[in-house]
């Protein structure tokens, strides 16, 4: 951005404001198939249901979400006063008798907030060539998105958006942070984000500073730090498109921030980090991690995809624009797909890890790391907050607990038969975990209302059951520990 008007943010916001230019109205507009359509990157359906429509939302909707020009009197009615500015900006440009976007502004929705997101343009709508320039500045995507659900949001006194991009982060940390610090080695990018801060009303907590990585911080911590870093892992040769490459090679600048975040957390503040990682050949994913982190820091790595070396050249090459069917050249896409899978099975890559690593400082040291394909609850960030409570949740005899309300009993046996052949306790919410339960463990979790401590507890279930207290309560008395540490379990 060029920073040419101080107040055009605040009159953007009010024009966009007036309009009614948010997701829910949008969605109304276009309709649940044109909506549907526009995730897809399409833009015919949306494009008819609005081309006689002449409000100001209409026209916004047409000019930012769909990339087509729009007469310049729709457009000084949606926002009076405000081309000039715009086109001077480098947000519109304007020809005679037409206006069409340069930078997208864009709708977006927080639980309890409407925001605007400005970045570049969508590449790709409508199958059209997608390449991109190398500093260009990414929008809302599904990466950003899901760094957004997985980051807690208790209130605290600082946080660090590493690597902001178009700042959609430090917009989500600027709700609950007095001040946010947002970093990133793309120059534009930080004007972008700065440019959002203020649109958004929330210039005045966020700070961007020009660096790479931790440098622009170097001696300073926060309560929390965000990041979804340039991950692609690559030869680190070529063009680099900054919003995904790092110019590390490999995974290291995966490495370089678990390993570095730590010295750049207060005392129980966390660093949340949505990643890529490298699965050696022969070497179990979860060691290679483990061997990151910090002894000092509680860690929750968890491990949602893996992607075999073809299909991950393949989806990046496809997202640069590189591939033929988005407007690259064949024989170029071939020798870097070639150079690329080389690259990746010379350095012994047997797949790629995507997933989130989410360190919390001055813990108990405790380290887990989980294979989890499965579906979870989103957003993630109250079951991660969840799993770190419940390292500190004491487990012993005198203990009071109770079962999560979310937990639901199963059981599984021929129809008609007086005991159920298998019992398995089930998560709703969260990670979803499920686990199978004895009749001791199936009784404890039923029982479990905060009235009682665990150990008299177990001895009434062992009276029940006649069976011996003291043995009971030797053999249960850890799997009280594992019931608690994956969730079941909660302090009464």
């Amino acid at each position: 951005m060029r920073g040419t008007s101080a107040d055009l943010p605040a009159r953007l916001r009010e024009a966009l404001l007036s309009a009614g230019f948010t997701v829910d109205a949008v969605r109304e507009l276009v309709g649940d198939v044109a909506d549907a359509a526009l995730l897809r990157n399409e833009t015919t359906p949306a494009l008819r249901r609005t081309a006689s429509d002449r409000q100001p939302l209409a026209t916004l909707t047409r000019l930012f979400l769909l990339q087509t020009t729009v007469s310049a009197a729709a457009v000084d009615a949606a926002l009076p006063g405000l081309v000039d500015p715009l086109v001077a900006e480098g947000v519109l440009d304007r020809s005679v008798g037409e206006v069409a976007a340069r930078l997208d502004v864009r709708p977006y929705a927080t639980e309890d907030r409407a925001l605007w997101v400005v970045s570049d343009l969508t590449p790709g709508l409508d199958g059209l060539p997608q390449q991109v320039g190398a500093d260009h500045v990414l929008g809302i995507s599904p990466a950003s998105t899901s760094l957004a659900q997985l980051t807690t949001r208790a209130g605290v006194g600082s946080s660090l958006d590493l690597g902001t991009g178009c700042g959609v982060q430090a917009l989500h940390l600027a709700a609950h942070s007095t001040t946010v610090v947002a970093t990133d080695v793309n120059r534009r990018a930080l004007g972008i984000a700065a440019f959002n801060a203020a649109l958004n009303e929330v210039g005045d907590r966020v700070e961007v500073r020009d660096g790479s990585f931790f440098e622009p911080v170097r001696g300073e911590r926060f309560d929390l730090i965000a990041t979804n870093p340039p991950f692609v892992i690559s030869p680190a040769t070529g063009e680099r498109l900054v919003y995904r490459d790092s110019g590390l090679p490999g995974d290291r600048v995966v490495e370089d921030i678990v390993r570095a975040a730590p010295r750049h957390l207060t005392e129980r503040g966390w660093c949340q980090v949505l990643a890529n990682w490298v699965v050696e050949r022969h070497r179990p994913w979860h060691e290679r991690l483990a061997s990151w982190l910090d002894p000092g820091v509680d860690a929750l790595v968890v491990q949602r995809e893996l992607v075999d070396p073809a299909a991950y050249v393949e989806l990046w090459l496809k997202d640069s624009g590189h591939h033929p069917a988005t407007g690259g050249d064949a024989g170029d896409y071939h020798r870097r797909y070639n150079t690329w899978l080389s690259w990746l099975e010379e350095q012994g890559v047997e797949a790629v890890g995507f997933g989130w690593v989410n360190l919390r400082n001055g813990g108990t040291g405790r380290h887990d790391l989980w294979d989890w394909p499965y579906d979870v609850e989103q957003p993630i960030a109250p079951a991660v907050a969840a799993w770190a409570d419940a390292m500190m949740t004491p487990t012993a005899a005198d203990a009071r607990l109770r079962l999560r309300e979310d937990v639901v009993q199963e059981t599984i046996g021929p129809a008609g038969a007086e005991d159920p052949e298998t019992i398995v306790l089930r998560q709703q919410r969260g990670f979803r975990r499920a686990r199978t339960a004895d009749t001791v463990v199936a009784a404890l979790a039923g029982a479990s209302d905060g009235d009682l401590p665990v150990g008299p507890l177990l001895d009434a279930i062992a009276e029940l059951l006649d069976r011996d207290p003291a043995e009971t309560r030797a053999k249960y008395l850890p799997v009280v520990r594992e019931l608690v540490d994956e969730g079941f379990l909660v302090r009464a």
